[in-house]
């Protein structure tokens, strides 16, 4: 089993070393031409040389820890139309750094993974969304091809919701115009608010579920167990890979620190409930998602691999 973490690294004092930049869309139009380059150019190769410092950091961590969720934002404003002939000037340049970060993580066995933001609904019923969304997809599938991914079946994740009022038609017709490299990396997971896992398994036809268990127990009041039908049918969905899950819990203060809470007891909105803690402070719960062997586990947690570092020492002392 592999423990995940998102997006950003962080250092014992709890500080970001090797952060990513952004810019905004203002910005970048309220420039000229040359130093619109500028702009990207310099943004880009730091956010490409963070991600490769970053893989190192990971890469001498135990096996057990080498997976992490790489944040959207290497190519700030890509999806912007006005950025469209900058970066078709630039990506020759930055090649070599993705090409790097793939070759390294596939040298160290780190399992690598986006995900596009809540606005990417291939689901929408609304046709400027889904454009949108298609967008959003191929931009990240372009930063795995990249980096060499998207050659074979789920050599990489690009994890999205299947939330819309299109329902699984709607995301089955967006999903048959993606390309065939998206196609390979695309998984679908459920979300805590309009589409539960029953909905989400009707995808399973065409990519693979992602089971969020906090999620599931924010929707549903019901703690998913290992032998439950439905986790049959989400490995199938993997066809031989290794499947991902993911593990969040509420918010400190919020639920018990020990075993099970009971929303009907906590007399607390949904909404309320589906924040992320910063650790995970409740062992009943830690016992609940490790015993879900089968699966690595993406670790939705706001101290990011401090708090996911102390879930997998957590696990060791299960097992001594």
């Amino acid at each position: 089993m592999k423990l995940g973490f998102a997006c950003k690294f962080l250092n014992e004092a709890l500080e970001q070393p090797l952060p990513f930049r952004a810019t905004t869309r203002k910005r970048f139009l309220s420039l000229n031409n040359e130093d619109q380059t500028r702009l990207l150019s310099e943004i880009a190769s730091l956010n490409l040389t963070q991600l490769g410092a970053t893989l190192k950091q990971v890469a001498q961590m135990p096996a057990a820890l080498r997976m992490m969720r790489i944040g959207s934002d290497l190519l700030p404003l890509y999806t912007v139309p006005e950025a469209g002939p900058v970066y078709a000037t630039l990506l020759p340049d930055l090649v070599p750094l993705f090409k790097s970060c793939g070759e390294f993580a596939r040298e160290n066995a780190i399992r690598l993974s986006f995900h596009p933001g809540q606005y990417t609904v291939l689901a929408s019923d609304n046709p400027g969304v889904v454009e949108r969304a298609i967008e959003d997809v191929e931009y990240h599938t372009l930063c795995a091809t990249l980096m060499g991914y998207g050659q074979q079946f789920q050599d990489f994740k690009i994890n999205i919701h299947m939330n819309g009022k299109g329902g699984f038609e709607g995301f089955k017709h967006a999903f048959n115009r993606l390309s065939p490299e998206a196609k390979r990396m695309l998984t679908v997971e459920n979300d805590e608010v309009s589409c539960s896992l029953d909905d989400v398994l009707q995808a399973a036809e065409l990519c693979p579920i992602v089971l969020d268990i906090h999620h599931h127990w924010v929707k549903e009041n019901e703690f998913i167990k290992p032998d439950d039908a439905r986790i049959k049918e989400i490995k199938a969905s993997w066809r031989g890979v290794r499947p991902v899950m993911h593990y969040s819990i509420s918010q400190e203060g919020l639920i018990p620190q020990e075993g099970f809470p009971d929303q009907n007891t906590l007399g607390l909105s949904k909404m309320k409930l589906r924040g992320h803690s910063d650790f995970y402070f409740n062992p009943t719960l830690n016992d609940w998602a490790l015993s879900f062997e089968d699966f690595d586990i993406m670790c939705e947690v706001k101290m990011k691999n401090i708090a996911r570092d102390r879930l997998y020492h957590y696990s060791l002392d299960r097992h001594r």
